[in-house]
């Protein structure tokens, strides 16, 4: 009734025009979890340890902001004969004491400490933004994996329920060889224990792909419940002339975050060494008193004070704790350096099988077993193969595609691993 009325009607439209191009846009938006772009923008963001990364770093830039300032200085109040030679009582107004006595003083360290000291909170800082890039591509290289299983466990659903509903038309056929009397009611059975192992097989992945999404909502920093969009298609797996160790081993010796953060661990503990041996010589401080009798000021007092090096022992054991920390940081380098070199050729190796175990699944593997199931059935409608003989022939189809799956996530893992160690894409 109410809307029979001209203006309301009117207005209604308007609103629906006006919200129209806003709808679509929401319902033609990619929802979280369907691209890769938008899960890598949005880990950026949001993951806890690229948070903590970044925060570090940013703690190491306050740091360094004061490496080498010099210490506050110091004041001193000195009331100097507060009786005035027994005139009168105790009294601590400068003009009542027989002098007064205000020093400044200024502690300085020996030339080229406090250069050392920004030089080493300088390279501490290079160190800390490696380290939040290390975080960077290692969350990147889990959640390509855990994006990559999504995908791959979804096409294995489908495969998994395309097997259920083959085995279902294998019953149709052996419930009618049954009632025609020319097989067994074992067939019939067995056809049905099948469908029941696939179904168990089917919440199995629903499993998995509940533990894969939670695992997808931890790295975004989300409920483990959150839900999330089905993944798209994957990209193409890189060819293999990309794939050169020599060339990807000399990438990964320059841009492996590890490599540079531990290069400038080594860079801080040399200038430490450096900034210790310093301590040989000593710090000074200088000091300006002006002295106040009465109501003015009729001294002037310049001060300067040296620290003496005297506890050689204990320095000389800070020299060598200095050094042996550079030599640890420098074998800390070359070991780092040597994990990921080794690391490398084991992933290259691991991908070239993987690819290789792929193609003979998908060129003999998969076409054999289907020419052998294909056969079987013919055989089985014509009384001349066993029930048994038809399903182990559809077995073997259900674990060629199974174990090409799983072929195809050690692919991609190995992919993404690799674009870790190389500190970017191939």
């Amino acid at each position: 009734m109410l809307l029979s009325s001209s203006p309301l009607r009117v207005f209604v439209f308007a609103c629906v025009v006006a919200l129209a191009p806003a709808l679509g846009h929401a319902q033609s938006a990619p929802e979280l979890g369907a691209e890769l772009d938008s899960l890598l923008t949005y880990a950026r963001t949001h993951n806890p340890e690229l948070a903590t990364a970044t925060a570090q770093t940013h703690a190491a830039q306050e740091r360094a902001a004061y490496a080498g300032a010099l210490p506050d200085p110091r004041l001193r109040l000195e009331w100097m004969d507060i009786t005035r030679g027994g005139e009168h009582g105790p009294n601590l107004l400068p003009t009542q004491v027989g002098s007064m006595r205000y020093s400044f003083m200024q502690e300085l360290p020996w030339p080229g400490k406090r250069g050392l000291e920004r030089d080493v909170a300088a390279a501490n800082v290079d160190a800390m933004q490696h380290q939040a890039s290390s975080a960077e591509v290692d969350v990147i290289a889990r959640l390509k994996s855990v994006q990559v299983q999504r995908y791959i466990l979804a096409q294995s659903r489908e495969q998994t329920e395309d097997i259920l509903h083959l085995l279902v038309r294998l019953e149709a056929a052996a419930t009618a060889r049954y009632s025609a009397g020319l097989a067994a009611q074992q067939d019939v059975i067995r056809a049905q224990l099948e469908q029941t192992a696939v179904r168990g097989e089917l919440l199995e992945l629903d499993g998995e792909r509940l533990r894969l999404d939670a695992e997808l909502n931890a790295l975004l920093d989300r409920p483990g419940d959150a839900p999330l969009a089905a993944a798209t298609a994957l990209a193409a797996l890189p060819d293999a002339d990309v794939l050169d160790a020599t060339r990807l081993d000399q990438r990964a010796r320059q841009h492996n975050p590890q490599l540079a953060s531990e290069h400038a661990r080594t860079q801080s503990a040399s200038k430490n060494r450096d900034r210790v041996r310093r301590d040989r010589y000593p710090d000074f401080s200088l000091g300006l008193a002006p002295v106040q009798m009465g109501g003015a000021v009729r001294e002037w007092e310049l001060m300067v004070e040296i620290a003496i090096p005297l506890q050689q022992g204990s320095r000389r054991s800070k020299e060598r704790e200095a050094e042996a920390e550079l030599e640890a940081a420098r074998w800390q380098q070359e070991s780092t350096a040597n994990q990921v070199r080794g690391e490398l050729h084991g992933r290259l190796a691991a991908l070239r099988v993987a690819r290789q175990s792929m193609e003979l699944i998908e060129h003999s593997l998969l076409p054999q077993a289907e020419l052998t199931y294909q056969s079987a059935l013919s055989g089985y409608e014509s009384g001349q193969v066993d029930f048994s003989t038809l399903l182990e022939a559809q077995r073997q189809i259900h674990q060629a595609r199974l174990e090409r799956a799983q072929r195809r996530i050690e692919a991609y893992t190995q992919v993404a691993q690799i674009e870790r160690l190389i500190g970017g894409s191939l």
